[in-house]
């Protein structure tokens, strides 16, 4: 059951001591950076965790604007691994890490994996992408440190996928929640039972937002049980909190990170329970520490003791974040919130795009939505009273009138890697 014992229940006090150790050791390393020689000039400690109010924050924007080498805290020498975002929008943000770092960080995923119930007897295929990308290759080392037999096939090509399943038996998959739901159509139309013929019993899902609505659904279709992965490429990966069995909240690795909710308009501190933005500071990075990094993540902490034994603290679901939030007509609202309206509605599909657009100089929403056939009367008047439905349902739950255009099912663009389902269409 547990992959570190003595780690994972180290008991509260303990964990609180080793973290205030650890902070004060990142501060340290962090100051032979550039940036933070400047950022934490004069500050040497913290004298208690409450201490840590007084660090300055991290931001996406500040490992952009220290390209290339602002934020390594090591010898050049001393770094073995660089991962980067795509920088479309300027510079990129990377993230550098040292043998060690990669050795605590393949570590923390097989924690993961094992939390979950991944054994050393199962095969685990990854159709997760490779590269700068950090999904797959976080996962793949945390397979191999767990002992698993690892099929890195990468994204795409279903059959191809199928096939390696049915012949290695694979028992444990990683799999973006999206491609899962399209990985399952290729699946039928091979005529293929998926819980007779194949072997699946546990999927890591996460990389892209989705509801609980959509776990639910890919843990009916395969008839497995799917787990939430929560990681960033700033802090290493995947890894960074994952599910237990009782799966009602994700364990922060406290002796990995040090976890804080603040207020993103004040920054202010929240306690425990209220939902703010997450912020983390690493503990355990030799490269590249990084002290009160905004996530953009909206979340609360769960502190009561979880069932399971762990005395990690926990984090909710990720309800949305703080840039991709849509505002229409002066109205806050997070593409998690249509997604799980869809969800709970068999007849609807479960591809779909929103489009924003302005018509009159208001803001429209549109949902571009497949139709689920097999649950779908075909009748023109079923398909008004489905469109009703949606509309109500969808202005109950975002307090906006939306747009709702059906589409044949497969029509719509399949994305290999995170699905994009949110397209701004009004002048900037």
């Amino acid at each position: 059951m547990f992959w570190q014992k003595e780690i994972e229940l180290m008991d509260t006090d303990a964990l609180r001591k080793f973290q205030l150790e650890h902070i004060n050791k990142s501060i340290k390393t962090a100051k032979n950076s550039q940036f933070y020689k400047k950022q934490l000039d004069g500050i040497d400690k913290i004298d208690n965790l409450e201490g840590i109010k007084n660090l300055p924050f991290t931001t996406k924007e500040d490992l952009r604007n220290a390209f290339p080498y602002g934020f390594l805290a090591t010898d050049l020498k001393n770094a073995v691994r660089l991962h980067s975002s795509s920088g479309t929008t300027g510079n990129p943000t990377v993230v550098f890490h040292t043998a060690e770092d990669i050795s605590n960080w393949a570590n923390l995923s097989a924690r993961c994996m094992y939390t979950a119930g991944a054994r050393n007897t199962d095969v685990f295929q990854n159709t997760m992408g490779y590269g700068l990308f950090t999904g797959g290759i976080g996962f793949h080392y945390g397979a191999e440190k767990l002992g698993m037999l690892t099929i890195p096939v990468g994204p795409g090509n279903s059959k191809r996928q199928v096939w390696f399943m049915q012949n290695f038996r694979t028992s444990v998959m990683h799999i973006l929640p999206s491609y899962a739901l399209r990985l399952y159509r290729t699946i039928e139309e091979m005529n293929i039972n998926v819980k007779k013929d194949l072997n699946l019993k546990i999927a890591f899902i996460g990389a892209e937002p989705h509801s609980e609505e959509m776990r639910k659904k890919i843990e009916e279709l395969y008839g497995i049980k799917a787990f939430n992965s929560y990681g960033l490429s700033e802090i290493c990966g995947p890894g960074v909190a994952f599910e237990c069995p009782c799966q009602n909240g994700l364990h922060v690795w406290e002796d990995f990170v040090y976890p804080e909710i603040v207020d993103p308009k004040t920054l202010e501190v929240l306690p425990d329970g209220r939902e703010g933005e997450l912020v983390f500071t690493t503990l355990q990075r030799q490269a590249m520490p990084l002290i009160r990094y905004r996530t953009r993540d909206l979340t609360r902490i769960i502190s009561e003791k979880c069932s399971c034994g762990r005395n990690h603290r926990k984090i909710a679901r990720i309800t949305g974040r703080t840039d991709d939030m849509m505002i229409i007509n002066g109205v806050n609202i997070f593409p998690i919130q249509i997604e799980k309206t869809i969800m709970a509605i068999p007849e609807a599909g479960k591809n779909y795009i929103i489009e924003i657009f302005e018509q009159n100089y208001m803001d429209k929403l549109c949902i571009k939505l497949e139709i689920n056939n097999e649950n779908f009367g075909g009748t023109l008047q079923d398909l008004e009273k489905l469109q009703h439905k949606l509309e109500n349902e969808l202005k109950q739950e975002i307090g906006v009138s939306p747009l709702i255009k059906f589409v044949d099912a497969g029509s719509l663009p399949v994305e290999e890697g995170k699905a994009k389902r949110v397209f701004d269409l009004r002048k900037k």
